[in-house]
């Protein structure tokens, strides 16, 4: 029976940092998530691998009924297959000459015992056959997972009619992956669409067998406990069942930063520890009767859910925390590989800048055009290419792509925020309103500050291997979270995967704050930020969203310093600085807190 090799996996980054990620760790064991948000970079990169390994390629051009969905299918059946290929080979190696081999077990945990068992296996009068046989019985390809950004799921037209449901983007998206010959997991972010989820039940590979083996497995990224049980109870009443929850820290991550209302990171995980057996519960007993009224297989053994968890994590200690004291069944390491080329696509530009970026080299931006705060390495070259059209007097991209084209404002057809048609009619628009010149120029700012990060997101990959760029250009987005700041070299892949197991440290910097502290941080800045943007006038609802997120940072707080009075073995090294953030940020909420209740009070007088 084979094993999960590792305790770590790597999640998606922007569209093409890990669009052939499992191409170059799978056959390790390591599991890796591919976004399916642009089929053209999917179609170029498949042209460029049938190349190289002599396969042949036929183009799937955008004039073919339903391109989209084949475009998915035919990239990741190929990134299968060669995955497989690489790893059949690392199997059925001789052990005396495999560098493969010995990367693959050198890379596991300490603790693995897989790893011990070869140790044992390989002992002065091992048997090669013998050995070889057990090799492939044991070793684990890591999973080719993909992510489907649930709300990017723009309508499509051909010959000016609108296309049905299902060739919306999300949808052939999701039908692509359905119809590949993977057997791996769909993490499905960015929050609910009821229509998507429904469009699921209509495939065969994502319901149970009678052994409990669901060939393509759903996983929620989740926020909170509340929204992992109404989606999973969504999903549950059409038989499906969700085999993970892949909990993402709100505000320390890279990319879209989907806050929360002031919830942290260790509240959730706990919520989730002590609550997993009552989740399973809640879906199981739904998903029994909705697989029995359709008529499908009810597994002879229980289904399972895990729980994962990503965000900010940066060193080994934090790493084997998540694990046992929350029970989690993987830790996502997300940015530090963006300095890995072993593991991911970036441009060598892109990856000079990474090296050398500090905390004030990140930063929270509002220019995605999807409205969410996104985080952005300041100077990228697409920001630079952006600033240079404003300063053009022609504002916005050219938007050749048109993935995020979904406001509706000015047209039936959707616009990109970022697109220079939308935002000419929106600066029209504000020429009209006879504003003052100071608020006709904070209102300018907050439309060309969108940027468009659908083709920026991409481009690092055209680059690093020399492909056409002439439709995106060569402008570059880059969306490191905040732990950026404390990697600072490229690195093997062997030397990050030993600072994930503590077995070296790749940080050079002594001054990296706990990813609670951090994150708990970052909450307290956001928050000042929304003071500000309800100073001059209160809403009831911007009131009410003030209280609850103080009350729920009080609350954060006060579960940390619980926390961290009680560890006996874990953070000693750091646990006086830990103490010491605490009461800092303890003493700051509580005059943000003051500054609240004095707004209030200020809106009642004036009532």
């Amino acid at each position: 029976m084979t094993l999960k090799a590792h305790s770590f996996h790597i999640p998606v980054m922007g569209i093409a940092y890990t669009i052939d990620t499992p191409f170059k760790v799978a056959h390790l064991g390591i599991d890796s998530v591919i976004s399916l948000v642009d089929d053209i970079i999917l179609e170029k990169l498949r042209e460029m691998y049938c190349n190289k390994f002599e396969i042949p390629y036929q183009e799937i051009s955008d004039k073919i009924e339903d391109f989209r969905a084949k475009r998915i299918t035919s990239y990741l059946n190929l990134m299968n297959d060669l995955a497989i290929k690489k790893f059949e080979e690392l199997k059925s190696i001789g052990i005396e000459k495999s560098n493969d081999l010995k990367a693959y077990f050198a890379m596991l945990p300490n603790s693995s015992e897989i790893k011990q068992e070869f140790k044992n296996k390989i002992g002065a009068n091992f048997n090669l056959q013998e050995v070889g046989n057990w090799l492939k019985d044991k070793l684990s390809m890591g999973s080719i997972d993909v992510n489907i950004m649930t709300k990017v799921d723009k309508d499509n037209y051909s010959n000016g009619t609108q296309l049905a449901n299902e060739f919306n983007d999300a949808h052939a998206a999701l039908r692509g992956f359905a119809m590949s010959d993977l057997s791996s997991s769909m993490i499905l972010s960015a929050g609910m669409n009821p229509r998507l989820y429904s469009y699921i039940e209509q495939f065969d590979d994502f319901y149970p067998n009678q052994d409990g083996i669901i060939k393509k497995k759903i996983v929620l990224k989740v926020s909170d406990y509340r929204s992992a049980l109404i989606q999973g109870k969504f999903l549950a009443k059409k038989g499906l069942w969700v085999s993970e929850f892949r909990i993402e820290s709100g505000l320390n991550c890279g990319g879209h930063a989907f806050a929360s209302d002031g919830f942290l990171l260790g509240p959730i995980l706990e919520e989730f520890k002590e609550k997993k057996q009552e989740l399973w519960t809640a879906l199981n007993e739904i998903l029994v009767p909705a697989l029995e009224a359709k008529e499908r297989i009810l597994p002879a053994s229980e289904l399972k859910i895990k729980i994962s968890a990503q965000g900010g994590v940066g060193t080994a200690e934090e790493h084997q925390f998540l694990i046992d004291h929350y029970k989690v069944d993987s830790v996502g390491w997300g940015t530090p590989f963006l300095l890995v080329p072993e593991a991911t696509t970036v441009d060598n530009g892109t990856i000079k800048k990474l090296e050398v970026a500090k905390e004030d080299d990140v930063y929270l931006s509002n220019i995605s055009p999807l409205g969410v705060p996104f985080y952005s390495l300041k100077a990228n070259t697409k920001d630079i290419e952006k600033a240079s059209f404003i300063a053009k007097g022609r504002p916005g991209s050219s938007c050749p792509k048109k993935f995020v084209a979904l406001n509706k404002d000015y047209t039936e057809i959707g616009l990109c925020t970022a697109s220079r048609q939308y935002q000419h009619l929106k600066i029209k628009e504000l020429k009209e309103q006879d504003l003052s010149p100071e608020v006709y120029t904070f209102n300018y700012n907050k439309v060309v500050e969108k940027s468009c990060t659908c083709v920026g997101l991409g481009t690092a990959a055209l680059l690093k291997y020399d492909l056409d760029t002439k439709v995106e250009g060569e402008g570059v987005s880059v969306c490191p979270g905040p732990n950026i700041a404390y990697f600072s070299k490229v690195l093997k892949l062997g030397e990050m995967i030993d600072h994930i197991y503590g077995r070296s440290n790749v940080i050079e910097r002594n001054d990296r704050p706990n990813m609670f502290i951090k994150e708990l941080g970052i909450y307290i800045d956001f928050l000042k930020n929304k003071i500000e943007e309800a100073r001059i006038s209160m809403t009831k609802k911007q009131e009410q969203y003030l209280v609850n997120f103080c009350a729920n940072l009080s609350d954060g707080v006060n579960y940390y310093k619980g926390l961290f009075a009680t560890l006996n073995a874990n953070f000693q090294s750091t646990k006086k600085i830990i103490s010491m953030d605490l009461i800092e940020f303890e003493h700051a909420l509580d005059q943000l807190k003051t500054e609240v209740n004095q707004m209030k009070e200020q809106k009642e007088l004036a009532m």
